[in-house]
């Protein structure tokens, strides 16, 4: 089956009448929430690297389609990485929020990749947002970019239209929004404390260092 740019929009339809309520971050004060429920993982399990014990445990919800995440995971991330979550101080979640239909493909794609191999579509992705993510056709620039780690035209079809990941990644954006109060993006909850925004390497090393 062949899917048409209107079968792409139509299957994440949802997200693109709420996503104006996730656009702007939240002016408030840092607040905490409990960590059992925070660890509860989604329907599709949680991505993590690091040490399961590690002293620290960071969350991120993360849109694929999100300025700022991308700026974060290409400025900041790998010194967190090097530094932190490599030298077992940190355990590191990544959650599904997306802000649009492009998003949502983007996270089914990398759900959808080799099980070790997530996180490094997830980096690509961001290091190359704008040569996918913003174009005059998105779902021809996201195809074109899918086959370069590793998609056919078939698989990236199949991946798009599979409704139980679609429900999946959705739940894991809602729960994040109704539970935890996300409402922007990238957002952190560092030991179960909320910090919105693209923290510098040196805010997110202080927030980390006094959990240490």
């Amino acid at each position: 089956m062949t899917v048409s740019r209107r079968t792409f929009f139509k299957a994440t339809s949802g997200l693109a009448l709420v996503s104006g309520v996730f656009a702007m971050p939240s002016l408030s004060f840092a607040q905490s929430y409990n960590e059992e429920e925070l660890l509860i993982p989604g329907p599709l399990g949680d991505k993590t690297l690091g040490a399961d014990d590690a002293p620290v445990t960071i969350i991120e919800y993360a849109s694929m389609t999100c300025g700022h995440c991308a700026n974060f995971h290409t400025r900041t991330y790998p010194d967190i990485k090097k530094d932190y979550i490599e030298t077992g101080k940190v355990r590191f979640i990544m959650r599904e929020f997306p802000l649009d239909p492009v998003a949502t493909a983007a996270f089914m794609l990398a759900r959808c990749a080799p099980e070790d191999k997530y996180f490094d579509i997830i980096d690509i992705m961001f290091d190359q947002q704008r040569s996918w993510a913003f174009t005059d056709n998105p779902y021809n620039s996201l195809l074109n970019f899918s086959k370069q780690i590793g998609f056919t035209q078939e698989s990236f079809e199949q991946c798009l239209t599979n409704q139980g990941l679609l429900d999946a990644v959705n739940a894991v954006r809602d729960r994040g929004s109704s539970e935890f109060g996300v409402n922007s993006t990238p957002t952190f909850f560092i030991n179960g404390d909320k910090h919105p925004g693209a923290l510098s390497f040196d805010e997110m090393a202080k927030l980390i260092d006094d959990q240490l």
